[in-house]
């Protein structure tokens, strides 16, 4: 979902990004210091607090919740799917999934849950774990079309999806109110904040 603090001064719309088959994944490399690795047990507290860093919730418990309900289900797949970025310190700094959904019986690839701790943003962190779990995603679920869904409090990291080859689409990809996509609303924020250009 995000990469950067969300910027709640500007509207709020969600917005879906396609990145189609065939696209090419660009290669963004890790700065020195910094490995991936996979989620192991306990690795929630991680996550939890990276996605609070950047504001996407009001406490690590609530965000600890989210991930009870979402992941814990599947939490064999989290082992091959959930990958952070760790420091020299062991502390990990930074997440993506490369998660799946099923609608209507069409099984299709997401770009899930992408953040990079707040304190460590700025040093190419977003691009590099988009990238690498692009090609995760392409590895697990073949050369398909992969999807995620922003905002656009999330306009910097919408710039930098673009750059690993989404772009979004008008499309109704999930079911439910929460799932809506404001494409039209959504992309005139963002031509104003020049992310359409």
């Amino acid at each position: 979902m995000f990469i950067a603090m969300l910027d709640k001064s500007i509207p709020f719309a969600k917005l879906y990004m396609r990145r189609k088959a065939g696209t090419p994944i660009p290669v963004f490399p890790l700065p020195d210091g910094f490995k991936y690795v996979f989620y192991r047990d306990g690795d929630e507290t991680s996550w939890a607090r990276i996605e609070t860093s950047v504001n996407e919730f009001d406490s690590e418990f609530a965000a600890l919740l989210l991930f009870k309900e979402e992941f814990i289900p599947f939490k064999d797949e989290l082992y091959r799917r959930c990958l952070f970025i760790e420091n020299t310190d062991g502390e990990k700094v930074a997440t993506a999934n490369a998660w799946w959904s099923v609608v209507e019986g069409e099984r299709r690839a997401w770009l899930h849950w992408v953040s990079v701790d707040a304190r460590f943003l700025g040093l190419g962190l977003g691009k590099a774990i988009i990238s690498r779990v692009t090609k995760l995603l392409y590895e697990l679920e073949g050369d398909v079309d992969f999807f995620l869904s922003t905002q656009t409090w999330s306009y910097k990291a919408i710039n930098i999806y673009k750059k690993c080859g989404y772009e979004p689409t008008d499309e109704k990809l999930l079911y439910g109110k929460k799932y809506k996509n404001h494409y039209k609303k959504a992309m005139k924020i963002l031509d104003k904040q020049g992310c359409n250009q």
